[in-house]
């Protein structure tokens, strides 16, 4: 692990192992220019998620990019989120810009240059796959966000994931299936890995959406900064506290209108009262 500008940078066991095998291959040059083009890639979430005053954590670099880890204390909104995750991919399209640039001139040409291009071109394209971590799950999250309560936005970004990341292990079987060729190993591993890591992440939305519940008093601070409408959740007085809290949109600040039998309204509850009581394990709103 490295500590470097406020961060820890690491490197996931999948990425050392491919660059001890291109050690005994002969492609060290092709996996340093592999490291070159993931570190900038992260670097472009950095620097788009500090621009918004974002603090980063850390970065564990993959073989087909990376992890920027981010506090999110209420300030990471959807479109945010979108232009976090878009900052990456924009740095493989710049890196490809730059090198063209370089081949027009002169400059740089031969076979190092097409796989420069192509390694960006292919690192980018990948990341926009709508799979967490990857950027395009990131972005899959962000458009849910804006039209689905955050506990809906949490399940179906997941399961998004875990079948794009169930294809991709298809598709790199499908040649040995097919009897046109061989498993596409490295694709494999990294579809496993993909999948594998969902896998989990579903099984742990409770406490993910825990978590989202403790950073909702920072979240209204910044609505009551803002002069933000508040968003009404009308339930019956019966309801569960968890079934109510998973109406929560990420970017709105709720009042709860309970109804009784009768479908009058008794009481007007503010959030922080719900997300309270939830927390306490209080029944009782």
């Amino acid at each position: 692990m490295i500590k470097w500008g406020g961060m820890s940078i690491s490197f996931h066991p999948l990425f050392v192992l491919i660059m001890l095998a291109s050690v005994f291959t002969g492609h060290f040059l092709e996996l340093l220019a592999l490291f070159a083009i993931v570190f900038v890639h992260e670097l472009g979430h950095v620097g788009c998620a500090r621009l918004f005053g974002i603090p980063v954590l850390s970065i564990q670099l993959l073989p087909f990019g990376g992890v920027a880890v981010m506090e999110d204390t209420g300030q990471l909104t959807a479109g945010r989120e979108l232009a976090i995750a878009l900052a990456g991919p924009a740095q493989n399209l710049l890196m490809i810009a730059i090198s063209w640039v370089l081949h027009a001139a002169g400059i740089w040409e031969g076979p190092f240059f097409s796989y420069f291009v192509e390694s960006n071109f292919l690192i980018a394209m990948f990341n926009l796959l709508p799979i967490l971590p990857l950027d395009g799950g990131k972005v899959a999250q962000a458009l849910c966000s804006w039209v689905l309560p955050y506990h809906a936005t949490l399940v179906w970004s997941l399961r998004i994931s875990l079948i794009f990341s169930l294809l991709v292990v298809v598709y790199a079987v499908v040649p040995l299936l097919s009897g046109f060729g061989d498993v596409q190993l490295n694709l494999l591993l990294v579809g496993a890995f993909l999948l594998y890591s969902n896998l989990m992440d579903y099984r742990n939305i409770p406490y993910r959406f825990v978590r989202f519940l403790v950073n909702r008093e920072n979240a209204f601070t910044l609505h009551l900064l803002r002069g933000s409408l508040a968003q009404p959740i009308v339930t019956d007085k019966m309801k569960p506290l968890d079934q109510i809290l998973r109406l929560f949109r990420r970017e709105k600040y709720h009042f709860i209108y309970i109804m009784n039998s009768r479908g009058k309204i008794v009481a007007v509850v503010p959030e922080q009262r719900v997300v309270s009581s939830y927390l306490r394990g209080d029944p009782g709103a």
